[in-house]
C-alpha cells in the first residue's frame, strides 16, 4: 500500500494514502466505521489506473487523530476541509457505509467540490426501525475509537431531518451500489434514496451483503468503471 501522509484540517490531523498519476482526475475514498484507508486495498489498483486515488482515514480511525468528538457533521466538515487542504476540486467521491453517508453530506453541502458520487451500501439518513442499540465495547485495544460507534448508532436512531431534505441539492451524477437482501441496510431505502437524488442510478450486487467491494470486487469495479467512463 501507499505510504501514509498527514495533513492538518482544523483541530485534527488526518491521514491519507495516494496512488496514481498526479495529473489524473482525483478520486477520494471514504471507508466504513471501524476501518481505514487500507480497507480499499482490493480495488485501489484498478481505480488508480484511471484516477489519482486518495484514501482518507476519517477522524477516530487508523492513523488520523482520535479526538473523542464524532458525528456525521464532523466527518462531513473534515472531508470538505481535507479537499480544500489538498487543493482538490471536482472530485469523484466514493464512500462505503459510514463513508458513503459522509460523501452524501459533502455533496449536498458543497456540490461545487463533487463531480461524481459513488455510494456503496449507504445508510440513508432515515431513523432506524427498529432503533439500534449501542453494542458493548469489546475488551482490549480496538482499531478505532469506540466513541465513533456510539455516535453512529445515536445518529442512525435520530438523524438530522435536514439531511434527507438536503439531498435535492446534490448536482453530481450518483451511483448507488447495494449488496442485496443479505445486507443489513434495508434495500428499499436505497430505492427511496435514488428517487430523491436528482441524477442517480442503482446497481444491486445480489448476495454481496454489506461489503460489496470486498466480497465481490470484480462486480464492484465493473459498476464503478462503467459509471465513471467518459461519455461520448
Amino acid at each position: 500500500m501507499s505510504d501514509v501522509q498527514k495533513v492538518q484540517v482544523g483541530e485534527v490531523q488526518l491521514a491519507y494514502r495516494v496512488w496514481g498519476e498526479e495529473d489524473a482526475p482525483p478520486a477520494v475514498l471514504l471507508h466504513c466505521l471501524g476501518e481505514d484507508g487500507e480497507d480499499w486495498r482490493g480495488v485501489v489498483g484498478r481505480l488508480a489506473g484511471t484516477h489519482r486515488v486518495v484514501a482518507l482515514d476519517q477522524r477516530g480511525h487508523g492513523h488520523s487523530d482520535w479526538p473523542g468528538d464524532y458525528g456525521s457533521a464532523r466527518w462531513r466538515d473534515d472531508v470538505i476541509g481535507f479537499l480544500q487542504a489538498l487543493g482538490l476540486e471536482r472530485v469523484t467521491l466514493i464512500g462505503h457505509s459510514l463513508g458513503a453517508l459522509t460523501a452524501l453530506l459533502v455533496a449536498a453541502a458543497r456540490p461545487d467540490l463533487v463531480a461524481r458520487l459513488v455510494l456503496e451500501e449507504v445508510p440513508p439518513p432515515l431513523p432506524a426501525d427498529p432503533p439500534q442499540e449501542v453494542p458493548e465495547q469489546p475488551s482490549g485495544p480496538q482499531p478505532f475509537d469506540w466513541q465513533a460507534e456510539v455516535a453512529v448508532v445515536t445518529e442512525r436512531n435520530a438523524p438530522d431531518p435536514d439531511w434527507w431534505e438536503a439531498l435535492e441539492k446534490i448536482t453530481a451524477p450518483t451511483l448507488v451500489i447495494g449488496g442485496g437482501e443479505t445486507s443489513h441496510i434495508p434495500q428499499g431505502h436505497l430505492d427511496e434514496l435514488v428517487e430523491r437524488l436528482p441524477d442517480a442510478r442503482l446497481v444491486t450486487v445480489e448476495g454481496a451483503g454489506h461489503l460489496v467491494h470486498e466480497e465481490r470486487p470484480g462486480e464492484f469495479l465493473a459498476a464503478v468503471n462503467s459509471f465513471l467512463a467518459p461519455r461520448s
